[in-house]
């Protein structure tokens, strides 16, 4: 029980606000957890906030792959929060949390513990300040870096993570955010980000680029290239920018690698025809000179390495890395272990390219791939809804995705199918979902039971019985069926499952 002593100076309204204005009862504040606990990477992400922007402003010298940082967060907390973690590696100086001083420490290769002068109520906001430099390649917590050095700068992206090598942040996908990525550079570099660029400008020898990002993004999209560019700006058809950038020096692939990213604005308009109206603000991709062979979804502005064009163009890599704007981008994965609603919807994604080029059926490449694969081969082992950890970028979660896709059209029918895709954008978009979620839409939308389907193809660790398409009949006499012919397509499709495991 609490007390309060009446005087005539405080009237009995006054003494009741001072009596309950911190209830007796009101939780204890407590520390954020140390991870958001998905299923592959608990420690991944923390708990206690929900970040909604990122404010970056860095300085980075190639010369001595130094980078010098201030990044604000802001964010609302979600519990009465005494302490909170950020996922972060470099050397960090000073943090503020709401205008005062923080105490801070490290734990573990990647987390820095905040902790507030006072705790932070429930549902109030945060805004945090983080002053940093540090060399970012040189931190291998697991043995390896997602910032890359680069002959004339560096770039930073991977998957499942790369924000911790330059700026702190909350690092799963269910925390996604809106950022402002603002990087000085030296005169004669660029510095290539997300979004749109909204300023350029130059003092004392540093170039300033100032790059914007209105959407959520999840924290592993986020990217960063300098050096020298080449970059080439353009529209869709409806008038959304693309932003191209090729290293200066990519020599012969440099314009097998324009055939290709080029025609973005041709293929984000014949995926919107698919899927739904284009998610973000802006398009485009770009090439840093680093030798390599890999690509990945980053948002608004896809990173391919030049090897993927040392061949010729390479379209079937630009339709994956554009289809993951929608699928991996825009709806994400609710935990790691659905990266079948990432990877095989943009794998079916190049079977539909194939299809339209007249270079392979999605029938046609369902049923090669599906007897490609003895039973008894490990492929058929690995289950797309619930791969693990060690086989997230299996091409099982690629090809057999796809296959699962095409398994579920053919029950269906096209109009339920592609119904099925849009409203899963229409109804998700910018947030996180599982692959549970997608069953369940895709019976709603058909009408249909479709428990065994899904369980056969994405949750069984073993071949299905009967592949994802009407087989042919047999040979006459041969009692044997026919073996599907290899479609046109096949090798670069296995080239691009090859370049994302990468």
């Amino acid at each position: 029980m609490i007390f309060v002593r009446r005087s005539p100076a405080v009237p009995s309204a006054v003494a009741a606000c001072l009596l309950f204005a911190v209830p007796a009862s009101a939780a204890a504040p407590t520390p954020g957890a140390a991870g958001l606990g998905d299923t592959y990477y608990p420690e991944s992400g923390n708990g206690g906030y929900d970040v909604s922007h990122y404010d970056l402003r860095l300085k980075y010298q190639p010369k001595t792959d130094r980078l010098d940082g201030t990044a604000t967060i802001l964010a609302t907390t979600t519990q009465r929060l005494s302490r909170f973690d950020l996922d972060f590696l470099l050397d960090v100086h000073e943090v503020l949390v709401n205008g005062k001083k923080a105490a801070f420490t490290r734990s573990g290769a990647h987390e820095l513990v905040v902790t507030p002068s006072s705790a932070v109520e429930k549902g109030r906001p945060l805004t945090v300040v983080v002053r940093y430099s540090g060399t970012p390649s040189d931190k291998k917590p697991e043995g390896f870096s997602s910032w890359h050095r680069t002959a004339d700068g560096a770039v930073v992206a991977n998957e499942p993570t790369s924000a911790p090598w330059w700026y702190p942040s909350n690092d799963h996908p269910r925390d996604k955010a809106t950022y402002d990525i603002s990087v000085a550079v030296p005169d004669g570099l660029q510095a290539i980000s997300n979004g749109v660029l909204t300023s350029q400008t130059s003092k004392l020898g540093w170039t300033r680029y100032t790059w914007r990002t209105t959407k959520p993004m999840a924290s592993y999209l986020t990217t960063l290239a300098v050096g020298k560019f080449e970059i080439t700006q353009g529209t869709t058809a409806n008038g959304l920018p693309v932003v191209n950038a090729y290293g200066k020096d990519l020599g012969d692939t440099l314009a097998p690698a324009k055939a290709s990213l080029e025609r973005t604005g041709e293929v984000v308009d014949w995926e919107s025809s698919l899927f739904g109206p284009y998610p973000f603000e802006a398009a485009g991709g770009y090439i840093p000179n680093t030798p390599g062979f890999a690509a990945l979804e980053t948002q608004t502005r896809a990173f391919y390495l030049p090897g993927l064009f040392e061949d010729g163009a390479n379209m079937d890599v630009v339709v994956h890395e554009l289809a993951h704007q929608w699928f991996g981008d825009s709806v994400s994965v609710k935990n790691w272990r659905d990266i079948w609603l990432s990877e095989g919807f943009a794998t079916y994604a190049q079977w539909l390219w194939s299809e339209k080029e007249g270079e392979g059926t999605t029938r046609e490449l369902a049923a090669y791939a599906y007897a490609a694969k003895p039973a008894d081969d490990p492929f058929w082992k690995v289950s797309p809804a619930n791969p693990g950890k060690e086989n997230l970028f299996h091409n099982a979660v690629y090809r057999r995705g796809a296959m699962a896709l095409q398994a579920l059209r053919e029950r269906v029918g096209d109009k339920a199918f592609f119904s099925i895709l849009k409203q899963w954008q229409q109804q998700l978009r910018y947030g996180n979902a599982s692959v549970e979620d997608f069953v369940r839409l895709s019976e709603k939308v058909s009408g249909t039971s479709l428990k065994t389907l899904f369980d056969t193809w994405l949750f069984t660790p073993a071949k299905p019985a009967t592949g994802p398409v009407p087989v042919p009949a047999p040979k006459a006499g041969s009692g044997l069926a026919s073996k599907p012919a290899e479609p046109k397509s096949w090798k670069r499709i296995e080239a691009v499952e090859r370049a994302h495991r990468n």
